[in-house]
């Protein structure tokens, strides 16, 4: 389906006519505007830089394609926020308008995890090929745009519909160890990602139309934030239960026509919905920091219909987290006694009792980031997180008790197997429990707190 074409649709799907420009409520609608579609933008950011701007420090390849990193994330990888550093990406940005992409998950070992996080342009988590919902033998997904049809031929192990024409694939490759990243990079080979015809050796239909993808930058995201989410609308068809946020949008002139503002549109209103973007901004800023149950957080279209700060709050936070059942989050921005935790003003200690880890299915991990950046802390020894694969060289006590020492400076040369280190400033942290067990999913089993130790 070309640009025009989906231009129509969105026209059809949103057109009534225009009320009064400037009403009273018109400051409640540009923040509910804003918050609907700051996923999209912020999306987007992530899709640009990797497939489009191919200058740019962050790209990966064309669209459709599988490209991996064979490495674990670091410091320097700044183009996703609160970034994994367990498991080495590979990365599909999908463009779904001309045909299905056909994506194929190589036969790994059992005790191995993998997935393939389908991330639509809402930044909801569509489906996961791979450990949980298919086991390791692997297979071929035929993933779908929002209106495909066809019928898959032979072979294909499971149809996967995504609601929106861009879309992310993340697929994640478990490292156990720092020698098995050749292992990993094995693995990540046989990833493959292509046109349905490709892979079925039939005729090609029509290419899409050709896009002239819009510059976006953090800059751009707030200077032409209107203008990208007006650019987005096309590739992401209304979701049930939108209406009023669509309504909305319409009289705010952002209809998907690809020129905001309209000429029809007051300059009180334009001057308005630019000064909004600050404020609201400013509010799903507050709202991630907020946020601590993972399992609230992230979801699919369905889990999310209707949570739109939450969605907007998550992406500014944490874009393209898990789903709960896939992997759960605890994230903590408090000490034990709910005081922001922060490098600069003294040291912290997390003990887990020998009975207290973390139940997974998978793997479990704890990593460190800086509070204003929301990326990995550069320090001297180059570590980002502890993990599970990293037990047998923590340290006990005599009560079998693990404590690990997150500050700034070593805790001692006898104790830095245990050291997270932290930046002088303020921090959060992030537990990851991959394949979470069902103890944790209910609340059973509950993370320790983070305590001031000086």
């Amino acid at each position: 389906m070309n640009r025009r074409t989906l231009l129509k649709l969105s026209a059809a799907a949103m057109a009534f006519p225009m009320r009064p420009a400037f009403a009273q409520d018109i400051t409640h609608t540009i923040r509910d505007a804003y918050i609907y579609t700051y996923p999209l933008v912020k999306n987007y950011l992530t899709l640009y830089q990797y497939a489009v701007e191919r200058d740019g420090g962050q790209y990966k390849g064309p669209f459709n394609t599988v490209a991996s990193v064979a490495r674990v994330y670091t410091p320097e990888d700044t183009a996703i926020i609160t970034p994994n550093s367990d498991t080495p990406y590979s990365f599909i940005v999908f463009d779904l308008r001309a045909e299905p992409v056909v994506v194929t998950m190589p036969k790994i070992e059992q005790d191995r995890y993998y997935s393939l996080q389908l991330v639509d342009l809402y930044t909801n988590n569509v489906d996961y090929p791979g450990t949980r919902m298919d086991g390791n033998d692997g297979g071929d997904f035929l993933i779908t745009g929002p209106d495909w049809g066809g019928d898959a031929p032979a072979g294909i192990t499971r149809i996967i519909k995504m609601p929106t024409w861009l879309g992310l694939g993340v697929i994640r490759t478990q490292l156990f160890s720092p020698d098995d990243l050749d292992a990993v990079k094995e693995i990540q080979a046989g990833y493959k990602s292509q046109p349905l015809s490709t892979w079925a050796d039939t005729a090609a239909p029509p290419a899409a139309e050709q896009i002239d993808w819009r510059p976006v930058s953090d800059a751009l995201m707030e200077s032409d934030f209107w203008s990208l989410a007006d650019f987005l609308l096309p590739f992401a068809p209304a979701w049930l239960g939108d209406e009023a946020q669509r309504d909305g949008l319409t009289r705010l002139g952002v209809t998907g026509a690809g020129t905001w503002p309209p000429a029809d549109l007051s300059p009180d209103t334009v001057a308005a919905m630019r000064q909004g973007i600050q404020t609201t901004y400013q509010e799903v800023r507050d709202a991630a920091g907020a946020l601590t149950d993972s399992s609230k957080i992230f979801g699919t279209p369905v889990q999310m219909q209707g949570q739109y700060l939450t969605r907007a709050a998550a992406a500014q936070g944490g874009i393209y987290g898990n789903s709960a059942e896939e992997a759960l989050y605890v994230i903590q921005v408090l000490d034990g006694d709910g005081v922001p935790m922060d490098g600069s003003k003294g040291s912290y200690g997390l003990t887990f009792a020998p009975d207290g880890l973390p139940p997974v299915d998978a793997f479990w991990s704890l990593t460190m980031y800086d509070r204003e950046n929301q990326l990995l802390v550069a320090n001297p020894i180059g570590r980002y997180l502890i993990n599970s694969a990293m037990l047998e060289g923590l340290k006990r006590d005599d009560q079998g008790n693990i404590t690990l020492y997150l500050q700034t400076e070593s805790p001692g040369s006898d104790l830095e197997s245990n050291w997270l280190p932290t930046p002088t400033a303020p921090f959060y942290t992030v537990m990851r429990l991959y394949l979470p067990q069902d103890s944790a999913l209910n609340g059973n089993w509950i993370a320790p707190p983070i305590r001031k130790r000086s």
